[in-house]
């Protein structure tokens, strides 16, 4: 079983270890100088530059071939990756009076079943028992894809048989080829196959567009922030004047303004304070949960045991993290009603379509264009590594596809190529928000019959439509399924991200929130114990949804209809049980749970919530990219790993929300001619998050604009 584990991850980890993007990308926008590569190539410098190593300068060779090559350790443990010495490759640099020789990384793939030509000595390895059980690698590995394998689909050699990636160090104007066949053996002659993956050197990453945007950008909020938070110290420190009399607009880039808006809180009545418990909570299963799953992609010295822990049970908490995501759609359904039910009839909200639809879409725009910002340019130049081509990868997809992040329809046009690929969650819920109005007509009017009746009709449809989506697709029942690796991609695509598939808690959500719009200043009465009949039943329900998720991890997994089935009502399950708990504890039958969610350390979290949902991935990537060497996975490691994860997308977040959300939270709401507030009993707390519970900021929509509040 060890051996077929070893097998299976090689499969994980080879779909990260193939190069760059298969999009092409223009040179003036890649995040590398592809031109570089190709314009140091010569083969005639190259031999020189071999021969002096090998005549005049054996030291110089010894450091080449101290910083490349190397037989991967742990190679039972499924290491087939080995980096060398990333940075001594790219500092060596020794000039003689024809040439400078300077170091080029490169890594390779080379494939573990060979026909080598070997010589016959005795003793030889490859020749004996290791040989042997690398032999029978290759053929479990080749067994387990043709298990598998779609029919029509063909494979070339490295995708079918056990990989080794290797690193290698050479002059700049050789190719593998050529330094493999002059200094350690001869490929062609041996029939040595492999396959080039990518090569670095030293300043191979061009200043281009983006990197001067991102300048001007931030260089300009930086001069802003300075002067408005030095008016405003003026203003409110030094010459102690009342803070309400100074220009709004001038303090709007404040420092000290903005922190002291975001970390002080005002008790308000009628809000529902257990949201803010479920969205940091929410908030930090998405980040634990990725912080195990973008391991796969770093470099693992015992990849096998991190692919048994992720098939063991105790995982669960782990493999059963992407239903979270689903909590935040049934938040988004749940305030969208609560909070525009009884603030305005049906006929208003169509009158003021438009201001529903740009507040949403403007109160969300600064902090996602100012990562797609950062993204396309500062973090390709915050560090470098052996492992750099996931940030190369994301960089390159900003630069290309940032338009349809904007936009908000990154699930439909290039999902593969991404920019921030989590954010697929923004666009389906800003295509639910866009598509709520057509329920929402009906539930705002004054017959509850009518109300009901639309919540239900659209429920029903979202669950039929996508139980015949599923059915007649047969897809795999999560993205990552160990038995069927080839389903994964049709998976992510035309499941996962697909706005009919995910639709299902949004609705739930709605429903929740009529529900509770209907006794908002009244109790809705029931026993103590139907209550925690009710409360047992909804745990069983989540813990079975959880649960679902390690039996289809497994090996043997081959069963389609369950799949089908937990593919149609996992997530409105789950949906369900999530809004039952917000009920309860707005109703006074929370109990312990409520007091805990309730409580004010998760404000802060709860505020930032949706920056640090837009951060925290593209930073994991920046961190995990600096490995050098194969780090050795452990559950403990990795919960510590998590908290430093937390910490630093907390930071970030914090500051973004400070330095581009809240400034332009202001400058939205004067240019969108902000009225006084009216006196109203809000739904939840006015934050400048948008995320989760307060991703749809209607109660700042009707207070705010002064239009729909007046109409």
């Amino acid at each position: 079983m060890s051996r077929l584990l070893i097998v299976l991850l090689n499969i994980f980890i080879y779909k990260h270890v193939s190069g760059y993007l298969d999009t092409y990308v223009p040179n003036h926008r890649h995040a590398l100088d592809m031109q570089l590569y190709e314009d140091v190539l010569d083969p005639e410098l190259c031999e020189k530059q071999l021969q002096y190593m090998r005549e005049n300068n054996t030291l110089l060779l010894l450091e080449f071939l101290d910083a490349g090559i190397r037989i991967p350790r742990g190679i039972f443990k499924g290491g087939f990756v080995d980096m060398g010495n990333y940075f001594q490759c790219l500092e060596i640099s020794n000039e003689t009076p024809d040439f400078v020789v300077e170091g080029k990384y490169c890594t390779i793939n080379m494939p573990l079943e060979q026909d080598l030509e070997l010589p016959d000595i005795p003793g030889l390895p490859l020749r004996t028992e290791l040989g042997i059980r690398l032999k029978d690698l290759a053929k479990e590995r080749e067994v387990l894809y043709k298990r598998e394998r779609k029919e029509g689909k063909q494979r070339d050699l490295l995708s079918s048989s056990p990989v080794f990636s290797l690193a290698l160090c050479l002059p700049t104007p050789c190719t593998t080829r050529e330094f493999l066949d002059g200094f350690v053996i001869n490929t062609t002659e041996l029939g040595l196959t492999y396959e080039d993956n990518y090569c670095r050197m030293t300043n191979d990453k061009p200043y281009v567009a983006a990197d001067y945007v991102a300048l001007g950008v931030f260089g300009t909020i930086i001069l802003l922030t300075i002067l408005s938070t030095s008016y405003d110290v003026r203003h409110t420190v030094i010459q102690k004047r009342d803070p309400e009399k100074s220009n709004k607009l001038l303090k709007s880039f404040s420092i000290y303004t903005n922190t002291k808006r975001l970390v002080v809180y005002k008790p308000v009545n009628g809000a529902i304070e257990c949201l803010d418990g479920v969205r940091a909570l929410a908030m930090a299963w998405v980040i634990v949960g990725h912080t195990f799953v973008t391991q796969m992609n770093e470099l693992n010295a015992n990849p096998s045991d991190l692919l048994d822990y992720i098939l063991s049970l105790p995982s669960v908490w782990i493999t059963a993290g992407p239903i979270t995501v689903d909590t935040f759609f049934m938040l988004s359904g749940f305030l969208i009603v609560y909070t525009c039910a009884g603030k305005f009839t049906g006929m208003k909200l169509l009158r003021n379509l438009h201001f529903f639809y740009l507040n949403r879409l403007l109160r969300m725009f600064p902090t996602l264009a100012a990562f797609i910002l950062i993204q396309a340019s500062l973090l390709n130049r915050v560090a470098d590594g052996p492992n750099w081509r996931m940030v190369l990868e994301n960089t390159n997809a900003c630069r290309m596809n940032w338009w349809t992040t904007l936009l908000h329809v990154q699930n439909l046009v290039n999902p593969l190529q991404m920019c921030l690929p989590h954010t697929w969650y923004l666009a389906i819920d800003v295509q639910l928000h866009i598509l709520s109005p057509l329920v929402l007509f009906w539930v705002l009017g004054r017959r509850k019959r009518i109300a009901w009746s639309a919540l239900v009709m659209a429920l029903a449809t979202a669950l039929i439509a996508s139980s015949i989506y599923n059915t007649i697709n047969k897809f795999s029942s999560g993205p990552v399924i160990p038995s069927r690796p080839d389903d994964q991609e049709d998976y992510m695509i035309y499941f996962y991200l697909h706005t009919l598939t995910r639709c299902s808690p949004f609705f739930v959500g709605m429903i929740y929130g009529y529900l509770m719009h209907l006794y908002r200043d009244r109790k809705f009465i029931m026993s103590m114990f139907h209550a925690v009949l009710i409360w047992i039943c909804m745990g069983v329900l989540a813990a079975s949804v959880l649960y679902v998720s390690n039996p289809i991890m497994q090996l043997d997994w081959d069963n389609q209809p369950v799949d089908t089935l937990i593919n149609c009502l996992k997530r409105p399950i789950w949906a369900m049980a999530v809004g039952w708990l917000v009920f309860a504890c707005a109703q006074g039958y929370g109990g312990p749970i409520n007091w805990m969610l309730s409580l004010r350390m998760w404000k802060l979290l709860s505020r930032l919530s949706y920056a640090m949902y837009i951060v925290h991935y593209p930073l994991l990537f920046v961190v995990n990219s600096m490995t050098l060497v194969p780090v050795y996975f452990s559950v403990q490691k990795s919960i510590f790993k998590f908290l430093a994860d937390f910490t630093q997308s907390f930071l970030v977040a914090f500051l973004l929300t400070v330095l581009v959300d809240s400034p332009c939270s202001v400058l939205i709401k004067h240019v969108m001619g902000g009225g006084p507030r009216t006196a109203r009993k809000p739904a939840v707390e006015d934050l400048p998050s948008k995320f989760g519970a307060q991703e749809v900021p209607v109660t700042v929509f009707v207070t705010e604009q002064g239009k729909i509040g007046k109409s």
